[in-house]
């Protein structure tokens, strides 16, 4: 079993290696049912996104009249965003979001893309949860975006290969290998294709939604709904995915 490098797991390595290229890998995810959901949530009040990036969500929320702020460990992100339209009007804290350094409350806090999951223990997402209530509204939201596990993905190694996506000549791989007890995800997406060869390391720590609800309660946060997706589809056992409301209780 290969493990990752060290300096793969440090806050904002995902994002300074995979800067360049996100928008591109990434074209074929469509934000707009996403930046309608959050529209609602957010009402005529301000919202913070964790883990903003390069501005895909945030950017058409913030065009949508919501006034946005962020925050992300990856100042090579915060670069791409910042050089798109509209981008230098987002403020931006540059830090690990577990801490949520930013000042005041907001209507909405929002984290997409399973982008929770890179707080790599228990201890930093519980601590998120806690920042979170602390910066959120009487009658704000945290919404939360994220996979259900599915852990017969991988063999009886822990090990899993699979073809992520296929464009034109490019073919995107995904090698990753499964800690049970940790509950931990290390992972290579390759890139193959007509251009230069290229790896992203992406280092996860993932939870079932059970275990997000019991972290939101001991930061004295309640589920309020729970969707399939953005759209606001029913969630059940058949659910891959999942977008988790929650409010202060």
């Amino acid at each position: 079993m290969w493990m990752a490098d060290d300096r793969d797991h440090a806050p904002g390595a995902y994002g300074e290696r995979i800067a360049a290229d996100y928008d591109d890998l990434h074209t074929h995810m469509d934000p707009s049912h996403a930046v309608e959901a959050l529209a609602r949530l957010a009402g005529s009040g301000r919202a913070l996104e964790l883990g903003i990036g390069t501005g895909r969500i945030a950017l058409p929320l913030a065009a949508r009249g919501v006034e946005v702020h962020g925050v992300d460990a990856s100042e090579s992100m915060v670069a791409k965003l910042r050089a798109k339209p509209g981008g230098e009007a987002i403020p931006v804290t540059i830090g690990d979001f577990a801490d949520v350094g930013v000042e005041g409350e907001f209507d909405l806090i929002f984290v997409a893309f399973n982008t929770f999951f890179a707080l790599l223990t228990q201890e930093a997402q519980v601590r998120c949860m806690r920042n979170v209530a602390a910066h959120l509204g009487p009658a704000g939201a945290f919404a939360v975006e994220a996979f259900v596990p599915d852990l017969s993905l991988y063999d009886h190694r822990g090990e899993r290969l699979s073809v992520h996506r296929i464009e034109g000549e490019r073919v995107l791989l995904d090698a990753a290998t499964l800690d049970r007890t940790e509950q931990r995800i290390s992972a290579r997406l390759f890139s193959v294709g007509d251009e230069s060869p290229a790896q992203y390391p992406i280092e996860i720590r993932y939870a079932w939604p059970p275990e997000l609800d019991l972290m939101a309660q001991l930061a004295g946060l309640r589920l309020r709904e729970r969707w399939s997706d953005w759209r606001g589809g029913p969630f059940d056992s058949s659910s891959r995915s999942h977008v988790s409301i929650y409010e202060r209780a």
